[in-house]
């Protein structure tokens, strides 16, 4: 089996993709993979690092105003249609499947014309440009959220979740939390914005400091390495709270994820795929900064069911979180609830499922 897989620009696009690779590669030792990006994207550095064959287009993003830049980007598609058309002549795949990221278009696209199985997965409750042009063309469309089903061909869109949503299952949560620093037999909520972390968020938890470092629960506080020292200067003047851990990035989130009671947290895709196959309750404080607002949408996804809490980034202030944290932590029904939502909203076998959906496009075109 030859599978070309393309996703790019940001990590919510390129781990899903990675997730799925790993599926393929436990079911059919055999598989062989090429991955295809840009060499600006996030994933020309990530992917080279799993040992995966990496090849790059040049692309842009379309802007969403009338623009000579535009006109340049329809350019630079075509151009990247004709040479994802001889990547993929090269390399044979037996499907191809495209995991969201401007670059997708002009692969999944060539693709379809090359007649390739094709099939593409939807993160965000909100689906990008790219993959509401290429639902056209593609044989199926696999989405995470039922919301995402509307902006797609009925006939063809179908349920799977997230596959990176299968990677954190079966992780040792008490290792996650010695791992940290984290005491064994106390509530723990994890705070972070993200791998370069969230300003707002910094300023709002640094401003609470003093009093959470009064609770009776730990506190794990994740800025982001860009905003690691300034933090750090600021929790030292405040006399640097037993209870509340700072740690600049987290390597073994799955792990970490696992032994946590709580956690406050932007509202990316990925971060809610692996909340709700854990049944971790959260206080989601959407990104105001991202398309179509899809952050917000995707956060009320699980509001909406009770498995979270919105705190949107213009309320957002230190007494806030804290009250909030406070009503779910110290709340134990509450927190019952909350796991028990999430958990229902969870797909944890994603990634057997959208392996599922990659073989039938696979049978149904050789019949």
């Amino acid at each position: 089996m030859r599978i070309a897989v393309s996703g790019g620009g940001t990590g919510g696009h390129i781990y899903p993709a990675l997730a799925l690779i790993r599926e393929i590669e436990k079911r059919n030792e055999q598989a062989k993979f090429l991955y295809i990006g840009t060499e600006q994207g996030l994933e020309s550095k990530i992917v080279p690092k799993e040992n995966i064959p990496f090849k790059s287009i040049h692309i842009t993003g379309f802007q969403r105003k009338i623009s000579l830049e535009n006109i340049k980007t329809l350019i630079r598609f075509w151009k990247g249609v004709r040479d994802s058309k001889r990547i993929l002549k090269q390399f044979k795949p037996d499907v191809v499947i495209g995991t969201g990221g401007y670059v997708c278009g002009p692969v999944v696209y060539a693709a379809a014309k090359l007649k390739i199985p094709a099939l593409i997965h939807e993160q965000n409750s909100v689906p990008g440009l790219t993959n509401k042009f290429l639902s056209r063309y593609v044989d199926k469309v696999a989405v995470c959220f039922e919301d995402a089903k509307a902006f797609f061909p009925e006939e063809k869109v179908i349920l799977t979740g997230n596959p990176r949503a299968s990677e954190v299952m079966g992780q040792d949560g008490i290792k996650g939390r010695l791992s940290t620093g984290l005491k064994i037999n106390v509530p723990a909520v994890l705070i972070f914005g993200g791998s370069r972390g969230a300003r707002p968020l910094n300023e709002a938890v640094l401003k609470s400091l003093a009093e959470l470092g009064e609770k009776n629960y730990q506190v794990l506080y994740v800025t982001g390495e860009a905003h690691y020292e300034e933090v750090k200067k600021e929790v030292e003047l405040v006399g640097s709270p037993e209870n509340v851990i700072i740690k600049p990035f987290i390597h073994n989130m799955p792990e970490v994820l696992s032994g946590i009671d709580l956690t406050v947290a932007r509202a990316g895709a990925t971060t809610l795929a692996e909340l709700t196959s854990l049944g971790i309750p959260s206080i989601l404080i959407p990104s105001p900064y991202v398309t179509n607002n899809h952050q917000e949408k995707n956060a009320r996804s699980l509001s909406e069911h009770g498995a979270a809490e919105l705190l949107l980034e213009k309320d957002l202030s230190g007494a806030k979180l804290v009250k909030l944290i406070d009503a779910i932590l110290l709340d134990k029904q509450k927190l019952t609830n909350m796991k028990s939502a999430a958990k229902k909203l969870g797909i944890p076998d994603a990634a057997g499922r959208l392996y599922s959906v990659m073989q039938e496009v696979i049978d149904r075109k050789q019949k």
